[in-house]
């Protein structure tokens, strides 16, 4: 008897190449992704992180097909990128970055009514429903109303939703903004769960503490390019020093100016507060010690330090 074949499984369940998009705007064209490219491994969470306006945003609709690059290539669960986008969508799911929930439907209703969405029968949905409930810790509001859900609540079950169809991807567009701490490490501690259970992660943000605690790997993008890529740590390593201290307070001001002196030290301005990198803070936090009129807070190197290198401390709008 012939074994019996093994399907082949690609590696990365998202393949982005030389991406481009523009937009038309007032008769001007404006490129919002310019020449991206990046892959997602199955089973890893892989973080984009960009200030506003980087074209995050995008990137996610263009690799879900809602959207038509000007050029490149997209290739989604084994499908191509908009022509398939249809079939690939089956084995995503996706947490948008504002709730979109239905106001006339209960919490288990939600979840019955997106379940057809993808074809599947009002029994298994009735049957995963309290498995969903029970992950998104909703049980106890299954015939609530959206308007009793805090905004905690109404997060979950997002979250929740997004789960249905059981898929191998979940893109998730900022899934924690405008939580409060308490409901954001709970959604932490769930995707952690999905993580372990072979799920695979697509996610953006601008919580830098959120993409170093579930990031596997990240790409940093400003005005649609990508600037770097790796996991949280060695992106550090790269291009931060390994210590930081913040200096701020009355005298704050006089010290940076003496401050030249110290050649291993790397300063940058921010309102008051003077950020100083460096690779051995010892003696600058012996000076730092008799100097009258200034305060500070000493710490390793973050992913936020990274972010603001890279990207820099101007607002965006």
């Amino acid at each position: 008897m012939p074994p019996i074949p093994v399907p082949h499984i690609e590696s990365n369940i998202l393949t982005v190449t030389n991406l481009r998009k523009s937009f038309n705007s007032a008769g001007a064209s404006s490129v919002v992704i310019d020449d991206l490219s990046f892959a997602l491994r199955r089973g890893e969470c892989y973080g984009l992180l960009g200030p506003n306006g980087a074209g995050k945003t995008t990137t996610l609709r263009l690799c879900l097909g809602l959207i038509t690059a000007d050029s490149g290539e997209i290739t989604l669960a084994g499908h191509a990128i908009p022509s398939q986008a249809r079939s690939a969508r089956l084995r995503v799911g996706v947490v948008p970055q504002a709730d979109n929930l239905d106001p006339d439907f209960t919490v288990s209703e939600n979840l019955q009514v997106f379940g057809r969405y993808f074809g599947i029968g009002d029994a298994e949905i009735r049957a995963r429903i309290p498995m969903l409930l029970e992950f998104s810790n909703l049980t106890a509001k299954k015939d609530a109303r959206i308007s009793e859900l805090s905004g905690g609540m109404r997060r979950r079950l997002t979250l929740a939703r997004a789960l249905i169809n059981d898929p191998d991807l979940l893109f998730m567009d900022e899934p924690t903004t405008g939580l409060d701490p308490q409901a954001r490490h709970m959604i932490w501690e769930r995707l952690k769960m999905l993580l372990s259970q072979g799920k695979t992660i697509f996610l953006t943000t601008h919580f830098m503490d959120e993409a170093e605690r579930l990031c596997d790997r990240l790409a940093v993008v400003d005005h649609g390019r990508k600037i770097a890529e790796g996991t949280p740590r060695n992106l550090i390593a790269e291009h931060i020093e390994a210590e930081v201290v913040e200096v701020y307070g009355e005298n704050a001001k006089a010290w940076v100016e003496a401050a030249g002196k110290h050649n291993s030290v790397r300063i940058e301005i921010s309102g008051e507060t003077a950020f100083c990198y460096t690779d051995d803070a010892q003696l600058l936090l012996q000076e730092l010690q008799v100097t009258n009129g200034v305060r500070y807070i000493h710490r390793p190197a973050s992913l936020e330090d990274l972010f603001l290198k890279l990207t820099g401390r101007e607002m965006r709008d």
